[in-house]
């Protein structure tokens, strides 16, 4: 599968979906807007004053939102496959579009220059290995000497009962937030069947082949993981 054929874009196609976006992050993924919050302060400790920021997956606009309304002189270049997610994005960002150029496409449409940190956000675990690698190495290859990439996705155990106790934790956390308990399971359902899973550790391991260093976890939320690597 390539990041092109990717059948996952089409479900952000639908208006009914995109409307509602804001609200299912805050449903299944535990400190969701702490995440953010988390992101801002690990790109702080080496950004210059005028930071350069690309933002992979950036339809919805909501980790932008963040970026920009907390670092008034920073400039992003924000890439996303899914145009009504696009617009969804540019709506929520009235005010601060000045700073901000957003891409409809893929990695591969976002421009080659050298970017002082970058993020992925709630996006790579819709590739399989082998695009979510060439992807990586698309980012980092954007990336000046030392610049941080950040990411942040679903990632679930290889193990089978590890991988089960973390699909039931999936739908019962959501279940928590106020998700219809029928809604969660088929949630869970849908991400074990079609999301294409890496392993935490083999998500690591990627980071690292597309040559980023001191590759850390800073965030984990049940089946959501965050890292941190350095170009």
């Amino acid at each position: 599968m390539t990041e092109q054929a990717n059948p996952f874009v089409e479900m952000f196609m639908d208006p009914a979906r995109v409307a509602r976006y804001s609200e299912g992050p805050l449903d299944y993924v535990p400190g969701f807007n702490d995440l953010h919050r988390m992101i801002v302060v690990l790109m702080r400790e080496n950004a210059p004053p005028f930071a350069n920021i690309l933002v992979h997956g950036a339809g919805g606009g909501l980790e932008l939102d963040v970026f920009a309304r907390t670092n008034p002189d920073w400039s992003f270049v924000g890439i996303d496959p899914a145009k009504p997610m696009l617009d969804a994005a540019a709506e929520r960002l009235e005010g601060v579009m000045d700073r901000i150029e957003l891409y409809h496409g893929y990695i591969d449409d976002a421009p080659d220059g050298s970017f002082d940190a970058a993020t992925s956000l709630l996006t790579l675990h819709f590739l399989d290995a082998d695009e979510r690698q060439r992807t990586m190495n698309e980012i980092v290859r954007r990336l000046k000497r030392h610049a941080p990439l950040i990411v942040a996705h679903s990632s679930f155990p290889s193990g089978h009962a590890e991988r089960k106790t973390a699909l039931s934790r999936y739908r019962d956390f959501a279940i928590t937030s106020g998700v219809e308990a029928d809604m969660a399971q088929q949630a869970m359902e849908a991400v074990s069947t079609l999301l294409p899973n890496v392993a935490p550790e083999e998500n690591m391991e990627m980071m690292r082949q597309a040559g980023l260093k001191n590759v850390t976890s800073f965030y984990t939320g049940f089946s959501w993981h965050g890292w941190i690597g350095y170009a």
